[in-house]
């Protein structure tokens, strides 16, 4: 079966820019948005280029677990000072929601079930929560998190990745959520790798295939420019 596919997902934009399939998003603006896009994520960009010394930093917060984006870096992206409150604060460290214990260690407790059932489907680190409806605008934050949850498959030698996201904006958030999501599955088969292989059917595991799953996957007017 053919899998769609970054470069399907690109021509699908054109195609809706062409064709002038707009919607109007809260704020008035025109967007191009795929309701129900599921797509191979082969390539670090749909639109644009990525920022790699950005991504450096955004990881390094994630990997902090700071929940203040103040600590991102010297240049605040505009899109994170508007999920936050007047003090900095967001819900979406990444880092915080995988490793800390106040989300109960999920990123360890993936680790385990992979390595204990290398077979299995139960291997899920969850995002977002039934509490972020009290959460994503309390102290004037606008926050809700985007990823849902991403679940792992050890198969034939490689670990690949389902992410299932609940928003994703083509331009910025699918460059920067790849960039995670390639770092996390990266941390996830080195950390495997150094456990006694000899236990496990598998040697030498490598990342695979990461799914892409968006419930709304959408590019900004101010971004037409860029489809192309």
């Amino acid at each position: 079966m053919k899998l769609h596919s970054v470069h399907d997902i690109r021509q699908f934009f054109i195609g809706e820019l062409n064709d002038e399939a707009y919607t109007i998003d809260k704020t008035g603006q025109k967007t191009i948005e795929l309701i129900g896009a599921s797509f191979v994520a082969d390539e670090p960009a749909i639109f644009g280029t990525p920022n790699y010394d950005y991504i450096q930093e955004e990881l390094d917060w994630y990997e902090s677990q700071s929940t203040n984006v103040n600590d991102i870096g010297e240049s605040v992206p505009q899109a994170w000072k508007y999920a936050a409150n007047k003090h900095g604060e967001i819900n979406s460290n990444y880092g915080h929601l995988i490793w800390s214990d106040k989300y109960h260690q999920q990123y360890g407790h993936v680790l385990d079930e992979l390595i204990e059932n290398p077979d299995g489907r139960r291997a899920t680190m969850v995002y977002n929560r039934p509490s972020v409806w009290l959460e994503y605008n309390e102290n004037e934050k606008n926050d809700f998190i985007c990823t849902n949850a991403v679940s792992y498959y050890i198969r034939d030698d490689v670990l690949n990745a389902v992410v299932q996201m609940r928003s994703n904006d083509v331009v910025f958030g699918y460059k920067n959520d790849y960039a995670w999501q390639r770092h996390v599955l990266s941390l996830l088969c080195d950390n495997i790798n150094r456990i006694d292989r000899h236990a496990h059917s598998y040697e030498g595991l490598q990342p695979g295939m990461i799914m892409w799953q968006v419930q709304n996957l959408h590019v900004y007017e101010r971004h037409f420019h860029l489809v192309k």
